[in-house]
């Protein structure tokens, strides 16, 4: 009885002075609550990855601003710089007799050059624009899993850390009752055993920990020192439910809406765009000007209007204009192979959804808290009513359970936003 009670308080005495010690070492530590919606809109105001695809369709516009600008007219002047007198000729009165010649010249498009031009560089905008879309929609889907990932794996964190912290006490107080002789040697090994086997093994979930850590830091481009602790509500993680949404109108909807498919539906139209550009690239421009020579022609004061044009005999644009037709058919078949992958991809995510809730929602999903647990599992323990392999299958046990329980909850949540994915568009949520 006197060994039960001296087990039970140097238990108790433990547990209080851990617990204290996990509180300082909380409050010491820098971390940032953070529920998904908090996330998604610091990563859209800082990830640095959209913000330099925002410079790429800023620079697409301005190009295509560029293109449908008229082009500069030419001036041309010749002055004699000797001065000398102009022979044989009457000299025009109030003049010094010097040859002064004036050209100016501007070219006209005849066949929509220029705008043909502007729209196939909007067109190109256009383009950038969905590929800006594509990238959110990419990096979106990197955060709201790294998110669901980092937040189960440090609900099974916590599991570690308590039966750590449970089982250091338990070996602290047994290696004192082994020192004065009331305990047998093969126990504590088994102890110690055990317990290092749970720090290994919280090694290794804290080494993921940081990795999920060190992506959330890129993508909300956020101090290397701050942790995050994601906030999720379990209630509304249980709701989510795939019978609301078929696999048929997440497909339809995912043909209409995702980003990637819609950039190669527009860059088919670029290319239409640029094979009208260059039938009317076949049409020469004209040169418009105007000449003024004082004294170098045959007359006086000489004035007159010009016009230039390249004569289209050997050189029709032939070459690019069956190019464009070549490129017109490629982008067709690249954006009809885009929209069979997106359709499988939706296919696809259903699928593995579909049996992730199923196995998801046939499980028990509840465990009893550690620390209740723990009472009536160390005073057996103490009383001797079981043995230490008992205590110990106690501990596996419930570790097992809660791991693998935490692992299916993240499996379904990164099924579900597969699909998001997929489709295009936040479909699901759960925060």
């Amino acid at each position: 009885m006197l060994r039960y009670l001296l087990l039970t308080a140097g238990l108790l005495a433990a547990s209080l002075t851990s617990r204290a010690q996990n509180l300082l070492a909380t409050a010491a530590t820098d971390t940032l609550r953070l529920t998904l919606p908090e996330a998604e809109q610091r990563f859209t105001q800082n990830n640095l990855s959209l913000i330099a695809q925002q410079y790429n369709v800023s620079v697409a516009q301005a190009q295509a601003l560029q293109a449908r600008l008229v082009d500069n007219p030419t001036v041309y002047l010749e002055q004699d710089l000797i001065g000398r007198k102009v022979m044989r000729r009457e000299v025009p009165t109030g003049t010094a007799g010097t040859q002064v010649a004036a050209n100016f010249q501007q070219l006209v498009s005849l066949a929509g050059r220029r705008k043909a031009a502007g729209r196939v560089a909007e067109q190109n905008a256009v383009v950038e624009q969905f590929n800006l879309q594509d990238l959110l929609r990419n990096l979106r889907y990197e955060l709201r899993t790294s998110f669901y990932d980092l937040y189960f794996k440090q609900q099974t964190l916590r599991i570690y850390n308590a039966e750590i912290d449970s089982l250091s006490r338990t070996v602290g107080l047994y290696q004192t009752q082994y020192e004065r002789g009331n305990v047998a040697l093969k126990e504590v090994i088994r102890l110690k055993a055990f317990l290092f086997d749970l720090q290994t093994e919280r090694q290794a979930i804290l080494a993921d920990v940081g990795s999920e850590q060190a992506d959330l830091h890129v993508l909300l481009r956020d101090p290397a020192d701050t942790r995050y602790r994601p906030l999720l509500d379990p209630a509304r993680l249980k709701t989510l439910s795939l019978a609301t949404y078929p696999e048929a109108t997440l497909a339809d909807t995912a043909v209409t809406v995702r980003a990637d498919l819609r950039a190669r539906q527009a860059t088919v139209e670029q290319q239409n765009l640029n094979l009208t550009l260059q039938r009317k690239l076949a049409t020469p421009d004209l040169a418009v000007g105007y000449t003024y020579d004082r004294a170098g022609s045959y007359i006086n004061n000489y004035s007159a209007l010009t016009l230039g044009m390249a004569v289209p005999i050997f050189n029709r644009n032939q070459g690019n204009i069956r190019a464009a037709k070549a490129q017109i058919a490629g982008a067709q078949a690249q954006a009809d192979e885009q929209r069979l992958r997106v359709q499988a991809e939706v296919r696809q995510a259903y699928d593995v959804a579909v049996r992730a809730d199923a196995l998801y929602q046939n499980t028990d999903r509840n465990t009893t808290p550690f620390a209740r647990l723990m009472e009536g599992i160390e005073k057996s323990y103490a009383k001797r009513v079981i043995s230490v392999v008992e205590y110990l299958d106690f501990y596996e046990a419930y570790k097992n359970e809660v791991v693998q329980l935490n692992a299916l909850r993240a499996s379904r949540m990164r099924a579900f936003e597969q699909i998001n994915f997929a489709v295009g568009k936040t479909v699901f949520r759960a925060e």
